[in-house]
């Protein structure tokens, strides 16, 4: 994600956003946001939500409609951690260019992180879900997943 954020700003010349640092230091109870603070924030939101993205994976909750759930979780924990420090603003409230822009670099990071996950989830084979609608298509509750 930092990588297209930097590729587009270089594009667009849009500066960079301070938000993600000076939520890490309301977090941390600091009162101003030390240097390297967004890249940290970044970095540890990335691993962070890359271990759920991967325990989706190995569940069975793989391909594109898995990332697009996955990209909605990445965008609420954003928007949760910045508007309960005061830091930020709901995205209703944002000009629609730079929702726009949030937009596509949280889509870039659930497609990038989805695809490693769903391939290194694969190399164990189907997982639970995928093993219970192999069995029986749908939701079904006394319907569980065949024995390995």
């Amino acid at each position: 994600m930092t990588v297209s954020e930097k590729l587009e700003q270089r594009l667009t010349g849009r500066p960079n956003s301070h938000v993600p640092g000076a939520t890490m230091a309301a977090l941390m109870g600091m009162r101003r946001e030390p240097t390297g603070m967004n890249l940290l924030m970044h970095l540890g939101q990335g691993v962070l939500l890359g271990a759920l993205r991967g325990a989706m994976a190995h569940a069975g909750l793989r391909g594109p409609f898995s990332s697009a759930m996955f990209a909605v979780v990445r965008l609420t924990n954003d928007q949760t951690l910045e508007n309960a420090t005061g830091v930020g603003a709901p995205p209703w409230t944002w000009p629609r260019d730079e929702l726009a822009v949030d937009l596509f670099h949280k889509a870039v990071y659930a497609i990038a992180t989805g695809l490693v996950a769903d391939r290194l989830a694969a190399r164990t084979g189907a997982g639970p879900g995928q093993r219970h609608a192999q069995r029986v298509p749908g939701r079904h509750a006394h319907v569980g997943p065949p024995p390995n």
